[in-house]
């Protein structure tokens, strides 16, 4: 006689009628952490589902220098700023300004070839200079929108005008994660302004795809994830109290039918118990080799705090995140360039350096894309006494391992850097590139929302094929 889901049922009833489904849960559990399971309508949204084709890359290291690094001053080399620097600029502004800029001004900095390719990179990054030979230069990407909060969302998660799920977690909803005990997604000291969470929200997707933090707004070397140990170190007690947690959420979602929230609550619940016996432990950096620590700059204040950074999110890849952000900042330098860009680079390009290399030698770059870049470049033309005005219409990123062409570069700027020229990459290009390199189609990978189906590139976006290796 079939059940009347109208009239309640009791707590014996639903446990007798669920027994089997809580038995095959049980069941999953067990054969994924052997390695044996496979994504199922039962399955954790969180357990490793293969790609739509065969990928050049298995995960992402993101490293996003907040406030727009200058594209002129480090890998856009314009030796026609050096000829023309006081000059006006000899065609049209955009219409659009985020602020007034004079005419003309060359880099403060010297731009020197490296590696067998020859690259042009400036004195803020010689360390990186040396890893020319695994870069890929992407220097015609271009944007819509002038201002930080605007640029940050358009960059994480295609767009400035509406809440949607940032790339992080796209790539989590598509691929799901390669480990059971850490969260497919991790953002370490993430930006709260300017976007804020948005920029590494899931919105509408299921929750469980969202970015988790670590610090943001505290000293790196004091940052961790929130409420990761018990404290009362009572395991048995916590397990079994969710256990009964699990069971009466259970009994909800028997009685109602399905829930993404709560579906998407249980399994945080599930994914922060198992944390607390892999995390603490990847975030402990002091187990590192005294040459690890010295590659990264963990031994010199002026580079330790992005050194942690960068050796924490090697750490994690290696565990099985499948995508990591790491952030840096605050690069806009609208006043003090000369000092401040030559700070800021003196900060990240040791560790930057020491991630690729560490990465090359225990054979992780080849299946770990990295990504350097900001939300947008600065202008050729000066900007007060000392200082470049945000820059949407052209700036530089670059891409290293992960199946792309090393010692390359794609993408021409104007004499000036001011206006892409040919080969132009936007940032809905990026996104579909970066994830044909994790084997999924952006076009492909949707959800449905509200009526329509989303994806990260929207309407747009062109895979640029030719970066590939």
């Amino acid at each position: 006689m079939p059940q009347d889901f109208s009239r309640p049922i009791s707590r014996r009833q639903m446990l007798r009628q669920a027994g089997a489904g809580f038995g095959h849960l049980a069941l999953v559990g067990a054969l994924s952490s052997l390695g044996l399971a496979v994504a199922g309508p039962t399955s954790s949204p969180l357990f490793a589902r293969p790609p739509q084709f065969r990928p050049r890359a298995k995960r992402v290291i993101f490293l996003f220098m907040h406030g727009g690094p200058s594209h002129v001053d480090t890998f856009d080399y314009k030796p026609a700023l050096i000829r023309d620097a006081g000059k006006p600029l000899p065609f049209e502004k955009p219409r659009i300004q985020f602020a007034k800029t004079a005419n003309l001004r060359r880099s403060p900095w010297e731009f020197r070839p490296y590696g067998q390719c020859g690259a042009m990179v400036s004195d803020l990054f010689p360390l990186v200079g040396g890893c020319a030979d695994d870069l890929c230069m992407l220097k015609s990407i271009h944007g819509t929108n002038e201002a930080h909060g605007g640029a940050l969302l358009k960059l994480h998660t295609g767009s400035d005008t509406s809440v949607r799920p940032s790339m992080g977690a796209w790539v989590s909803y598509g691929l799901g994660s390669e480990s059971r005990n850490l969260p497919s997604f991790i953002t370490i000291n993430p930006t709260l302004g300017h976007g804020g969470v948005g920029n590494w929200a899931s919105a509408f997707l299921p929750a469980v795809h969202q970015g988790t933090p670590i610090g943001g707004g505290v000293p790196v070397d004091q940052a961790t994830i929130n409420y990761l140990h018990d404290s009362t170190g009572d395991g048995p007690r916590q397990r079994a109290q969710l256990d009964l947690l699990g069971e009466m959420n259970r009994e909800h979602l028997a009685r109602t039918g399905g829930d993404s929230a709560l579906e998407a609550r249980i399994e945080s619940f599930e994914l922060a118990f198992r944390m607390q016996m892999e995390a603490p432990e990847a975030m402990d950096v002091a187990s590192e080799s005294g040459a690890t620590k010295k590659l990264y700059g963990l031994d010199d204040p002026k580079t330790a705090s992005f050194a942690r950074q960068c050796l924490l999110a090697r750490r994690f890849s290696e565990r099985g995140v499948r995508f990591v952000q790491v952030t840096h900042g605050y690069w806009d330098q609208h006043e003090d360039l000369t000092k401040d860009h030559g700070r800021l680079a003196a900060e990240v390009d040791r560790p930057i350096a020491g991630l690729l290399r560490d990465l090359r030698s225990r054979g992780l770059l080849e299946e770990t894309l990295v990504i350097w870049g900001g939300e947008f470049g600065r202008t050729p033309t000066l900007q007060g006494k000392d200082g470049r005005d945000h820059h949407p219409h052209a700036f530089t990123m670059w891409l290293a391992g992960g199946g792309v062409k090393p010692g390359f570069s794609y993408g021409v700027t104007d004499d000036y850097g001011f206006y892409c020229a040919d080969q132009k990459v936007h940032v809905h290009d990026l996104h579909a590139t970066i994830l044909a390199l994790l084997g999924l189609d952006h076009e492909q990978l949707t959800y449905r929302h509200a009526g329509r189906d989303f994806r990260l590139t929207d309407v747009s976006g062109r895979v640029v094929r030719e970066i590939f290796a």
